[in-house]
């Protein structure tokens, strides 16, 4: 098993691609700290279905976006495991409009817990890494925020910002052995695109080179491998797994 040994930190690890991610990682060893935003039953079903791999499975409930609560969750993380050895940042939210359209909270909203959130949750494991003289963080960000998107000024915005400081982020700290990079989704199967219709599902398909949207698997594959040491001399990349949407 590629992680036997190591310790993952997933953010949004309940539900959708962050629970793939987290289900691959325990298969194939890792202990896992997850992070959602509240206790739900479908976080606690969650975290039940990734302990039955046998692996050690905690959740803890925070706001990324609020830099106290994110310092200490991290300290109760990494006394309760001992260490940290990956940390996905995939907690993320969209608020959908055109720019005219988006209220203060619906930019606010999206840059503190996409972006923001990243930057903090990152900073708080920062020293975890350097301590121990190697870390691996993957960020997930969006082929959005390569391209850009009609209805998608703050979203594709905020993952924008996440390439920029993937990039940074590699270029400060691979000298302490540390990696940082970013993987770029495309349309993949998950709530956010449950809500389109049955049409606009199709004109997506036609759009793609790959006629068929992503699931969170495939994403999670490519997390996998970015988080094992299969990877070890690459740091600072973005990586797209979008069908073909944008190349």
């Amino acid at each position: 098993m590629i992680l036997e040994n190591k310790v993952a930190v997933i953010t949004g690890g309940t539900r959708g691609i962050g629970q793939a991610i987290a289900g691959k990682y325990a298969e194939n060893g890792a202990d896992i700290a997850v992070i959602a935003t509240r206790k739900t039953e479908e976080a606690e079903s969650a975290i039940l279905e990734l302990s039955e791999t046998g692996r050690k499975v905690r959740l803890y409930i925070c706001d990324v976006s609020d830099p106290d609560q994110v310092a200490s969750v991290a300290e109760e993380i990494i006394a309760d495991f001992g260490k940290v050895d990956i940390l996905v940042n995939n907690a993320g939210i969209t608020r959908d409009n055109l720019l005219p359209s988006l209220g203060i909270m619906d930019i606010d909203d999206v840059i503190d817990i996409n972006l923001k959130g990243t930057m903090f949750v990152t900073r708080a494991f920062i020293r975890n890494f350097i301590r121990q003289r190697g870390g691996n963080i993957v960020n997930i960000s969006s082929v959005v925020g390569l391209m850009g998107n009609r209805g998608q000024t703050n979203y594709a915005a905020s993952k924008a910002g996440i390439i920029g400081f993937t990039k940074s982020v590699a270029k400060e700290y691979g000298r302490k052995n540390i990696r940082c990079n970013a993987i770029a989704p495309g349309y993949i199967e998950t709530a956010m695109t449950a809500k389109l219709s049955e049409a606009a599902h199709e004109e997506l398909k036609k759009s793609l080179a790959i006629e068929r949207l992503g699931q969170p698997e495939d994403v999670a594959n490519l997390a996998l491998f970015l988080g094992s040491e299969n990877s070890s001399y690459i740091t600072g990349e973005v990586i797209k797994v979008d069908g073909g949407m944008y190349v």
